[in-house]
């Protein structure tokens, strides 16, 4: 499928790996509407790109449907919809001030997971109105699972589990929607260079950095963003959940 002259949503797009999502589809001619919670960083991010700003919590039915109303009502249908919104977490299951914090565990499920297939759910309903394309394609759904997903950290439960439920998700989806023409995808991403990340000490990053066998640094979002941009294009991806990692393979902790 080409990205030109085509209608995009991306969830988590005033930042990270979502705004570096949005910016390359907006370079190469697409027609971007940004999900994002409400705010300032939103509304600037929507301004530098000429996107729409489609303010929305991915966990709520209808404030992602109102988006979905928003985006259409600017750039047409969707055919292609890149989930990154999302949340990390980190607790022991049995820290030494007792089991981890149910409400915590939940949150980071119902964003990471519950929030990504709320969005697939209802943004996949308005792509199966478009008009097929070559292959009787409609479009593509590529959704942000983690390398945490497979090898799950010490106090990662929470965040690995609604990774690995990303990457689960994948399969079943693309089995489901190939007869509407949808190809469902992921990509798991490693150590990568984002907002969160910023806020460690740089020799922090740095040793993060090293443990990549190669190449030995933080992934950058742009990787991300053409790696997504790849799959777009490739009709014949469909049903993966490709690892971008440079090879890493997390350690216990």
């Amino acid at each position: 499928m080409r990205i030109e002259n085509v209608s995009a949503i991306v969830t988590g797009g005033a930042s990270g790996l979502g705004y570096a999502t949005a910016e390359y589809l907006a370079s190469r001619g697409s027609n971007v509407a940004l999900f994002d919670l409400p705010g300032d960083k939103l509304e600037e991010a929507a301004a530098r790109l000429s996107a729409v700003a489609a303010p929305c919590d991915v966990t709520s039915e209808t404030e992602v449907t109102a988006a979905l109303d928003a985006a259409i009502a600017a750039n047409g249908l969707p055919r292609i919809v890149v989930n990154c919104a999302g949340v990390t977490h980190g607790e022991r299951i049995v820290g030494r001030n007792g089991p981890a914090s149910l409400g915590a565990f939940a949150r980071t499920v119902q964003i990471n997971l519950i929030g990504t297939f709320n969005v697939m759910r209802l943004a996949a309903e308005r792509m199966m109105q478009n008009e097929p394309l070559e292959d009787n394609e409609r479009g593509i759904i590529i959704n942000t699972a983690s390398a945490a997903a497979f090898e799950g950290q010490i106090g990662q439960a929470a965040y690995s589990a609604s990774k690995g439920g990303v990457a689960s998700l994948t399969l079943p989806a693309a089995r489901e929607f190939a007869r509407s023409g949808l190809r469902v995808m992921a990509i798991a991403p490693g150590i990568f260079s984002t907002p969160m990340m910023d806020l460690l000490p740089q020799e922090v990053q740095d040793s993060l950095g090293a443990k990549v066998p190669f190449p030995s640094r933080l992934g950058q979002p742009a990787e991300f963003a053409r790696l997504a941009g790849h799959m777009i294009e490739n009709t014949m991806l469909n049903g993966e959940c490709v690892r971008l990692d440079g090879a890493i393979r997390l350690e216990p902790k």
